[in-house]
Order: C-alpha cells, then sequence, then structure tokens
C-alpha cells in the first residue's frame, strides 16, 4: 500500500531554468552555529553578524535559550548573545537530535561550568561521524567521561581542565572546534595535533582570539593553545558560507548559466573552481568576494575527491554529481570524508541519471536525459543535488523533505527564483 505520512514542506520545481543574475551569499553555516556555541565562554555580551536565519541556527538558539543564555535576534542576521545566566549543564534531548553542531556546546559548558550533559548529536545519516574526537579530546584534558543512559556525562577535574598535547584521530572540523573551545579556558599550554584546518576552524579561532583567548597555528594541524582564566565578549562577522556558493556556483554551471557570486569567499574555493573548469565552465574571480561563474552547457566529465580543506569540500559532493550527469563522459567521485555520502545517488536514479555508487565511490555517465519525478531531500546536501538536477530536468519535479534544506540554506528558494527558477513551496 503506498504510504499517506506526510513528508513536511516541499518544493515543486519546473525543469529548463536557466540561472542568469546575482545572487547573495549568506554567512557559513559551520562558522556561525560554532561561534554561537563560542558565547558560552563568557559572561559578557557576543554580537554575531551576518548569521544565516536558517533551521540550524534557529534550534541551536532555542537550545541556548533552555540553557539560560540570553538570546535575541536584534536585526535581520544578528544574534546578541549573553551567556552569564547559563546555568543548566544538561542539554535537552529533543533539540540535540535536531541538529549535529548542538554537541559544541558540551567543550563551553565543561570549560566554564565545569561539568555538561547530553545525548549523541543528530543532523544528516551522512556516516559515523563518531564522538571520539571531542570525547577525546575532554579526556586529555583531565575530564572523566561516563554514560548515564543514552546521555554522555563530562566533568572537569578539580581545580578545571588542563592544558594537554592531544591527537585527534581524524582531522574532524566540529570535533577541532569542541576541543579548541574548552582548550581556550583549561589551564595551561595544549597543543592539538591533526586539527582540521578548514575556513570555519580558523574563524573560531581568530574570534576565541578576539574574546581575549590565546591560539597559535591558525590555519595548521597544530593548533597551540594558552589557556586564559577568562574570556570577554566581541563583535563578530561571520564568514560567507564555501557551501552555498559553491551549490549556486554549480548550478550555473549546470543551466548553461550566467551568475555573479556577490559576498562569495573566493580565496577558499580553489578546488572548487579547479574542477570547474575542468568541466568546461568560465570561472571568474572580479574582486575578493565577487565570483562569476558561466557555462555554454557544453560540460566534460571530471574526476575529483571529496578531501579536507584545502581539497574539494565533501559538503559539495553531491551537488557536483549532479552537475555531471550533464558533462559528456564518464565521471569518478571518490568520498574521503564521511561514509554515507551517497544517499543522493537513488533519487537522481529515478530521474533518469546514470550513475552507481560503489562504497565510497560513485561513477556518473553523461550526458544524461533527466525527467522531472517524485524524490526527496534525504540530507541537507542531498537535497541540494536533487534541486540542482531539477532545474535541468524535463517537466515537473516534486521534491519531498525540504526542511533538510531549510537546515543550511538562506531563503533558497527566493534566490533561485531571483536568478529565473519557477519554484514553488507547498
Amino acid at each position: 500500500m503506498k504510504s499517506t505520512l506526510p513528508r513536511g514542506p516541499r518544493y515543486i520545481v519546473q525543469g529548463g531554468a536557466v540561472l542568469r543574475g546575482d545572487v547573495p551569499i549568506s554567512g557559513a553555516k559551520n562558522h556561525a552555529l560554532a561561534a554561537m556555541c563560542a558565547s558560552l565562554l563568557t559572561e559578557d555580551e557576543v554580537i554575531l553578524n551576518n548569521v544565516p536565519e536558517i533551521s540550524d541556527a534557529r534550534s541551536l538558539a532555542q537550545l541556548l535559550t533552555n540553557l539560560g543564555a540570553g538570546v535575541e535576534w536584534t536585526a535581520p542576521n544578528t544574534l546578541r548573545l549573553v551567556g552569564g545566566t547559563v546555568g543548566k549543564v544538561e542539554t535537552p534531548s529533543e533539540l540535540i537530535t535536531e541538529n549535529r553542531a548542538s554537541f559544541q556546546v558540551m567543550g563551553p559548558l565543561l570549560a566554564r561550568l565545569g561539568r555538561a550533559s547530553s545525548v549523541p548529536p543528530g543532523g544528516d545519516v551522512i556516516g559515523q561521524r563518531p564522538l571520539d574526537v571531542h570525547l577525546g579530546g575532554f579526556h586529555y584534558m583531565g575530564a572523566s567521561i561516563r554514560r548515564e543512559g543514552e546521555r554522555y556525562v563530562v566533568e572537569a577535574p578539580e581545580g578545571g581542565l588542563r592544558g594537554a598535547r592531544l591527537f585527534m584521530d581524524y582531522p574532524s572540523v566540529s570535533g577541532t572546534q569542541n576541543v579548541v573551545m574548552a582548550a581556550a579556558l583549561a589551564r595551561g599550554h595544549s597543543t592539538i595535533v591533526n586539527a582540521a584546518t578548514e575556513p570555519e576552524v580558523q574563524h573560531l579561532c581568530h574570534m576565541l582570539n578576539a574574546m581575549g583567548g590565546h591560539i597559535e597555528g591558525i590555519g595548521t594541524q597544530m593548533l597551540e593553545v594558552d589557556g586564559v582564566e577568562r574570556l570577554h565578549g566581541a563583535t563578530i562577522d561571520i564568514m560567507p558560507d564555501r557551501i552555498e556558493a559553491g551549490t549556486f556556483a554549480v548550478a550555473a554551471a549546470m543551466t548553461a548559466g550566467d551568475v555573479r557570486l556577490n559576498g562569495a569567499p573566493v580565496e577558499v574555493m580553489d578546488a572548487l573552481w579547479a574542477k570547474l573548469r575542468d568541466a568546461g565552465a568560465t570561472v571568474t574571480i572580479e574582486g575578493p568576494a565577487c565570483a562569476r561563474i558561466a557555462s555554454d552547457g557544453h560540460l566534460r566529465g571530471v574526476n575529483f575527491q571529496a578531501l579536507p580543506y584545502p581539497g574539494l569540500a565533501t559538503d559539495l559532493h553531491a551537488p557536483l554529481a549532479a552537475m555531471l550527469t550533464q558533462a559528456h563522459g564518464v565521471s569518478i567521485i571518490h568520498e574521503r570524508v564521511f561514509d554515507n555520502r551517497m544517499l543522493y545517488v537513488g533519487e537522481l536514479r529515478k530521474m533518469g541519471a546514470e550513475i552507481v555508487s560503489t562504497g565510497s565511490s560513485a561513477i556518473v555517465v553523461g550526458k544524461a536525459q533527466l525527467n522531472g519525478a517524485h524524490v526527496r531531500a534525504l540530507d541537507v546536501r542531498a537535497g541540494a543535488a536533487v534541486l540542482l538536477a531539477a532545474l535541468v530536468a524535463h517537466g515537473e519535479t516534486t521534491i519531498d523533505d525540504v526542511s533538510h534544506l531549510d537546515r543550511g540554506y538562506e531563503k533558497l528558494a527566493e534566490k533561485l527564483r531571483g536568478l529565473g527558477t519557477a519554484i514553488e513551496r507547498q
């Protein structure tokens, strides 16, 4: 029997779009969420500008409020956060399971209040993403860790966390962010070996320094952190979202469009620019925060690997796979970051894509004739892939579960309509 269960909001997309025009790039999700958590490290006021108004930011704001923080949207995309009233250290399960970044309150709570408790986080089902990197870092700094039912309970030793030399099993972005926030208030010196170097990690470290922290080695895999007794407030500008910028760049290339990305972090997107040029698109850097992507529609297949920064971002894997269905020839994709990034494959095949996945790799044969279909956004980036495929498909595509897209893209339908896409939300 066909299921009649509701699938939440949906997009109805008319195919045959050619994207043209200018699009503003919003603040980076992965920087904004970590910066919101970092506000818990101080009793003072923290102002965050350029925060994307996405569902992940709203749910994290609700979580911080639940912990006792003052949280106020003082203007569009501006958050005022005051952590001085925080007293709770047990996060509510229903909010943690909505948003993986919410686990990043653990480091600040542990460092400042000496204790933190949380269930495992939710978010996209794109791989195991174990918490060992987070918890292992806390353990190195002297914290005790135990399970109480579903919850992790982490407690600092008497006198607070101690600086330590710690090794991360893999360069996890969220793990590095969580651990460096804890180390910022630990007693003594910490060296974080095999730290993530992503721009969002770098910007968080610069934020901590602006709050009075002492972090060196920013942008390298060896972060040196001198713990301080207290951090103070600051006003921080959230960096532009390189993944949103990349998604619109890919959309321009695959629709034979011509799109200017205003406010894009062009200096940290070299891997994507290289692959778009290899595929036959024209990439013109028009300034430090502006890039223009154009294509005549005659794309060719390329191979790529999703790797930690400065490699090609794993969050652009699925959108690029959608583009490669419209490129002539065979393309081979290797995923080197997450072990379940291939959720988009089955949905694209419903639309006529010739694509198969073999473990952590995918093979795409183009150019495929895509047709409108009824598909689902199975996670944020898989949702972006089917949406991009819908732009070039013949006929109408219905995309269910677009609440996943709401987690990572601000005003997505509105921005696409501004570039000439016929898209409605129901």
